[in-house]
């Protein structure tokens, strides 16, 4: 069976992201969009649950632009693919990325026929090199040194850093990542995702109940970009932000 290759847009543009999605056929080239992000925060916070092999990455974003998610990534991810989606007047900013393992630089508005000729690059690489995202070996990982109540423990002083996520965890204690979200479901009975972010949800509603502005909220839980943070927010309590600090927020 042919591997499916899965691909990560992440553009502050919706128009753009939906555009890239539906204008490529995606099926043809062995490539599924499995998710989108509006900004590489939120792309640091999804990207273990989508397991991308590709990522189209707009280099002008705010909260985490496309430079400092690629070196944030590139990092964690060597395996990952990325192509650098930039305006011309942006060119010689995304020249930046010159030392980083960039595969492609692309000039938006991008061309289908373009896109699909270096996505077929993108595959020939892929097709040779092993699944980033399969099970890692575990004999030797593994620390005993290290029980799930000290990562805890490290999960809660510092769940704040908007760069904390699954791998950033298990690359700090020598554990890869597929091990850590195991060992942690098994000994925990929650996912690590959930753990981290229902840290961040409860001190945000303790925010919240100050009347402390959103954005100032979503940057002291670790959720610098007010818009995920707002999602995230919503999703977790059934309630937008200002409602929630409306109702259960101190009186002056």
């Amino acid at each position: 069976m042919n591997r499916v290759f899965r691909v990560l847009i992440i553009d502050d543009e919706e128009s753009a992201r939906k555009l890239l999605r539906a204008s490529i056929p995606w099926q043809d080239l062995n490539m599924e969009v499995v998710g989108e992000a509006a900004s590489g925060i939120e792309a640091i916070n999804v990207i273990d649950d989508l397991k991308p092999d590709l990522a189209f990455v707009d280099i002008s974003m705010p909260f985490m632009d496309g430079i400092e998610f690629t070196k944030v990534a590139t990092d964690r991810y060597p395996n990952l693919v990325i192509i650098i989606m930039t305006a011309i007047d942006q060119f010689e900013y995304a020249r930046k990325c010159v030392s980083l393992p960039v595969f492609e630089y692309m000039l938006k508005p991008m061309v289908r026929a373009e896109i699909t000729q270096v996505l077929e690059r993108v595959r020939e690489k892929l097709s040779a090199l092993p699944d980033a995202w399969e099970e890692e070996r575990e004999e030797g990982t593994a620390p005993e040194a290290d029980s799930i109540e000290t990562i805890r423990a490290f999960i809660d002083e510092h769940y704040t850093d908007s760069q904390l996520n699954l791998t950033f965890v298990a690359q700090h204690f020598g554990f890869s990542a597929s091990y850590l979200s195991r060992k942690f479901k098994q000994e925990t009975g929650t996912g690590f995702a959930a753990y981290l972010t229902d840290l961040r949800m409860k001190r945000a509603m303790q925010l919240a109940a100050t009347n402390l502005k959103m954005f100032r909220a979503a940057d002291e839980v670790g959720i610098p970009d007010p818009n995920y943070f707002g999602r995230c927010f919503k999703k977790y309590t059934g309630v937008s932000y200002s409602d929630y600090a409306a109702e259960h927020g101190s009186q002056a």
